[in-house]
């Protein structure tokens, strides 16, 4: 027996596969808003008290990145908690690394963060566009590029101790190459798992997993690209 779909239900389904990317892209945009009005506010609005802060009270840092780590790794692994809990960890998580930023950037200057962040945006927008719309499966280029990430925080580990400029300048050209292939494969991999659980699971929470996803590629994005502008113009004065 051969069946078929009628045109409602292909019309449903790709309605509801529009409205899932959507929201998705959505929240993804609304967390980078966030993490950049929170990170303006830091480094204009609330500098002094914000260095303050942090000078005296150093473990605040190590707390920060502590409970971004938790964060990241208790909405990757609950998938069944509530979108209302899920859509605040990613607001919590979006004010924390803008905080973050808002200290490190500092130290760079407006013409390259600004640089940095212009073309992050227009890259993301095309990778994943591109990873939404193709019909190439890009699984293999996403398991390389998880693998070429893996070898590339290695090496920024051992840098740390190194502290070389032009290892650091080099592999962020490759972090951009990693982090390009990752946004087009999240976006491409997040479709295909709503077209596959989309009537399982809670698709708000899928949303809002894939959102956390792609701000994560894209703020990666960002910083490699930062540290290239600012290897090839120099350090602010």
């Amino acid at each position: 027996m051969i069946l078929r779909m009628n045109n409602n239900e292909i019309y449903g389904n790709q309605a509801g596969l529009n409205s899932f990317m959507t929201k998705m892209y959505g929240f993804m945009a609304g967390a980078v808003a966030i993490s950049a009005v929170t990170a303006y506010l830091i480094s204009n609005v609330y500098q002094v008290q914000a260095l303050t802060f942090f000078s005296n009270n150093r473990w605040a840092v190590w707390g920060i990145l502590i409970l971004q780590v938790v964060l990241v790794m208790s909405m990757s692994f609950k998938a069944d908690r509530s979108p209302a809990m899920s859509l605040t960890g990613l607001g919590l998580y979006s004010v924390l690394e803008g905080l973050f930023f808002g200290l490190i950037v500092q130290v760079y200057s407006s013409q390259d963060v600004t640089m940095a962040f212009v073309s992050a945006t227009v890259m993301f927008t095309v990778l994943a566009l591109m990873g939404t719309n193709t019909k190439k499966d890009l699984s293999g280029v996403g398991r390389q590029a998880m693998a070429a990430l893996i070898a590339l925080i290695i090496v920024m580990i051992i840098n740390i101790f190194l502290r070389s400029s032009i290892i650091t300048l080099a592999f962020s050209f490759i972090g951009v190459v990693i982090f390009a292939a990752l946004i087009a494969w999240d976006s491409q991999r997040f479709r295909q798992m709503y077209i596959q659980y989309g009537n399982q699971i809670n698709t708000t929470n899928l949303a809002i997993m894939g959102a956390l996803q792609l701000y994560l590629d894209f703020v990666n994005l960002f910083i490699q690209l930062l540290n290239i502008f600012t290897g090839l113009g120099g350090n602010k004065d």
